[in-house]
């Protein structure tokens, strides 16, 4: 195949297809529209990149990604710090920062337990959520895990984790989305909205 730009070009284009969501074609352009845009996009987003590559480190309490240690969520005071927020990535975390619904702290534990990926407990940010847990400020622990085999798998064993250290665990509730559509939504949905059903 021939080369149809110079090697940094290349280069960038190659980082981009990286990404979530974009492959070759998409990169390609994407990296013409930065290119046609220099100026206003390209030297901005490289001069970005370059000082969150610099400062951003992972929270050492629950895990976030920040440029302070520990991050604004953990130092905010007026999070209700009795209650733990568990999610499997940032990006989790993010998104229920996003919907506002959570005023108390979050830990990150970097996934889920997978046999089949060999993701073990010591895999994961599972010691020290149970650490945190045994200080005797944590009343709540609330567990946001996706409703996968795995997030179902790690969430179980989190509860049995937990156990000892008495702090309740609660779950987030699966079913039918607000505004959702019953002929729209799969078997595995519909199932745990009826399994969740509530009296009314």
């Amino acid at each position: 195949m021939r080369r149809t730009a110079g090697p940094e070009i290349e280069r960038l284009i190659q980082l981009l297809a990286k990404l979530p969501g974009l492959g070759p074609r998409s990169a390609r352009r994407a990296a013409l529209h930065l290119i046609k845009n220099r100026e206003r996009l390209l030297q901005p987003l490289a001069g970005a990149m370059a000082a969150a590559g610099e400062k951003i480190e992972l929270c050492a309490v629950c895990g976030n990604v920040d440029t302070v240690n520990p991050c604004s969520v953990c130092a905010d005071p007026a999070r209700d710090r009795g209650v733990i927020c568990v999610v499997e990535e940032v990006g989790d975390l993010w998104a229920l920062e996003r919907a506002g619904a959570w005023n108390g702290l979050y830990h990150v534990l970097g996934g889920t337990l997978s046999a089949m990926e060999g993701v073990r407990p010591e895999d994961l940010a599972i010691a020290p959520l149970v650490a945190r847990c045994e200080g005797g400020a944590v009343r709540e622990v609330v567990l946001a895990n996706n409703a996968t085999v795995e997030g179902q798998t790690t969430a179980h064993y989190i509860t049995e984790r937990l156990q000892r250290s008495g702090v309740a665990t609660s779950r987030l509730a699966h079913g039918v989305p607000v505004g959702g559509e019953l002929d729209y939504l799969d078997e595995g949905t519909l199932t745990a909205a009826i399994r969740a059903r509530r009296p009314v």
